[in-house]
């Protein structure tokens, strides 16, 4: 074995299992226009949630319940403090080296009320001041537009199940491009819409909490989409020619492995896939929901006594109008799970996870995380890639979101190893698979605010003090590990062109 192969080889200790398993990295340098960056979401990062004339989300509303349903009685409240600190932290952006920096805006900062009748020049001089700050240092602002923290007075009148809300986001998305998008040149309409409405409006999992499961999401789900295809026409027919930026969606998705080679395993492997990542890409791409997701629905809710699906229809000028209605998709994904056809479908459940009819699970074996959704499955991600490649027409796709969670230690070894494997797995499906990926943001930045598990789980590559008064940042031996790795472009030691 040559030096440079005993280089690329790397061995992960998986303490949690006993085990050991070994990654031949990928030494081959990503483009020079690849973008490198790092990722944080306004909630879960800024504070600063009554001042400056901010409205409340439904995520303040969630976090000040008594009894709290957050871990530890955590909230977003100060968070990290950025809303106050972001010249501090674009400074540590720049020493990271980062292309590119995700961050979302806060509609009820910009729209307190949630309608476009009042618009809070605070809160847009905030995001001008961060945008210029980025600039100033070569850094790319990549923004989202809606995080998840819906305004409450517009959840009040229905929030993501009702029609109105599709013209109320369209008249953010307007301000938004209108005062920020001559610099703003790449945007993100929603971050992950399979978590607001499956968590959200089916589950009652996340805000606002809603149990409408088999109902309440699919609802959220059409709103949400057409919402999406407005704006993307909105920026397409008005700002585009003069701003020249790119308007995109990221969805999340986990890879799901199917259990065995056979036909069965990789039939529910792809309609695991269809309740997922092609729930909102097939539209956005091919103008109407996964046949799978239909026929599934479609089935189970006639056996379930009602007169029609209850996944509502798109109408045919929605078809028409969602086609294509995207310059890239974004991708966050973490982890895999083995699939199989359920053995006894429960007849009368509803939702994703029951209309599906598909079993998922996690083998023990796999490394875990200080999150017990989390296991580290490099080779799902470059799987997943490929699928997406292939079912929609090799579209730009953008990472939006990959990272590790543990309990804070600034000897991150784990997190280091994460990234590693999952940065070769996706050098390889670029070079040996022919996926146009051009960017890749980490979760995260600096810990932060994690929803409902409050500030229990840590992705960050910056350490938060929270105690602090000035909720002190400390570099992780991550953050070290991945200046490295930009500067290289590679993940390996020594690289190759």
């Amino acid at each position: 074995m040559t030096a440079i192969r005993a280089t690329n080889l790397f061995i992960v200790c998986l303490c949690l299992t006993g085990k050991i398993l070994s990654y031949e990295l990928n030494d081959k340098r990503f483009p020079k226009d690849f973008l490198f960056g790092v990722a944080t979401a306004a909630y879960q990062i800024e504070g600063a949630w009554n001042v400056d004339g901010k409205g409340e989300t439904i995520w303040d509303t969630v976090c000040h319940r008594k009894p709290s349903p957050i871990a530890n009685n955590d909230t977003g409240d100060t968070a990290c403090d950025s809303y106050n600190k972001y010249k501090e932290d674009v400074a540590l952006l720049k020493e990271l080296g980062v292309d590119v920096y995700r961050f979302s805006i806060s509609w009820a900062r910009i729209l307190p009320n949630g309608f476009d009748n009042k618009v809070n020049e605070a809160g847009v001089t905030h995001y001008k001041n961060v945008i210029k700050e980025l600039l100033k240092n070569n850094i790319k602002p990549l923004v989202t537009l809606y995080h998840w923290d819906l305004p409450q007075v517009l959840q009040n009148a229905g929030g993501w199940e009702n029609d109105f809300i599709i013209d109320a986001y369209l008249d953010f998305a307007r301000i938004c491009f209108k005062e920020f998008g001559n610099d703003v040149k790449y945007w993100i309409t929603f971050n992950e819409p399979r978590v607001i409405c499956q968590y959200g409006y089916g589950e009652g999992l996340f805000a606002p909490l809603i149990y409408s499961p088999g109902v309440g999401e699919y609802f959220c789900a059409r709103n949400l989409l057409r919402a999406h295809s407005k704006a993307w026409h909105l920026y397409n027919d008005e700002f585009r020619k003069e701003q020249g930026g790119q308007v995109g969606i990221t969805i999340d998705s986990y890879w799901y492995e199917p259990a065995t080679d056979s036909p069965k395993d990789k039939e529910a492997s792809e309609i695991k896939l269809q309740f997922s990542y092609g729930w909102f890409a097939n539209p956005i791409i091919n103008g109407d929901w996964p046949r799978q997701m239909k026929e599934k629905i479609d089935d189970r809710s006639k056996k379930q006594g009602f007169h029609k699906s209850r996944l509502p229809p798109f109408t045919e000028q929605d078809i028409e109008y969602m086609k294509g209605s995207t310059d890239f998709l974004g991708l966050n994904t973490y982890t895999s799970y083995m699939v199989k056809p359920m053995d006894n479908p429960d007849k009368d459940g509803m939702g994703p996870k029951y209309d599906s009819e598909v079993e998922e699970w996690q083998p023990d074996e796999w490394e875990g995380s200080a999150s017990p959704w989390l296991k580290v499955t490099p080779w799902g991600t470059r799987k997943l890639l490929k699928w997406i490649k292939d079912a929609y027409n090799n579209t730009p796709i953008l990472i939006t979101e990959n990272g590790y969670s543990d309990n804070g230690t600034l000897e991150d070894d784990r997190r280091i190893n994460f990234y590693q494997g999952y940065l070769s797995n996706i050098r390889d499906a670029m070079e040996k698979d022919g996926v146009n990926v051009f960017g890749y943001t980490t979760w995260s930045f600096m810990d932060n605010f994690e929803w409902m598990m409050g500030y229990s789980q840590r992705f960050g590559l910056i350490h938060i003090d929270y105690d602090s008064p000035e909720k002190t940042r400390t570099k992780k031996k991550s953050a070290y590990w991945f200046k490295n790795m930009i500067k290289r472009r590679c993940v390996a030691e020594i690289c190759k062109d």
